[in-house]
């Protein structure tokens, strides 16, 4: 397995955060220059921004909280060479639950679907790290 076959998902997870970056920089840029809420209004928290750009900003912060086990995982699985193609399927299916996940977020955001999303990712990321730990602590 090559590292640009392993990186490639990864890639596409950064992308998606750094999407949403820009997405929330200019959903709240815009609710200011609307006029939607007051900088001093914001300054203490997220509790204040509209809807919108408060789920435009969920959706970017949920990007600091699973995906930070698959970025270690992809280093891990790298550095000890336990990528392989069930490797690679299983992160590909992880990111793609994560585009699903923040599509579900950023639109309808439906959460009994936004639910499944999430746990197809969560339940998919679980095993690679248990087919990893295996791996290491067994061979």
């Amino acid at each position: 397995m090559n590292i640009q076959m392993v990186l490639l998902p990864v890639f596409v997870q950064v992308g998606l955060t750094f999407v949403m970056m820009f997405w929330m920089a200019r959903a709240r840029i815009g609710s200011l220059k609307r006029g939607e809420i007051k900088m001093r209004d914001m300054a203490l928290g997220q509790s204040a921004w509209p809807a919108r750009p408060q789920q435009v900003s969920n959706c970017y912060a949920s990007q600091f909280e699973l995906p930070l086990l698959f970025y270690v995982l992809a280093i891990f699985a790298w550095i000890t060479k336990q990528t392989d193609l069930i490797f690679l399927v299983m992160a590909w299916i992880f990111v793609v639950s994560r585009l699903v996940h923040a599509y579900i977020h950023t639109t309808s955001n439906h959460v009994p679907t936004r639910f499944n999303a999430f746990a197809v990712g969560a339940i998919v990321l679980l095993l690679m790290w248990i087919i990893f730990a295996v791996r290491i602590l067994i061979i």
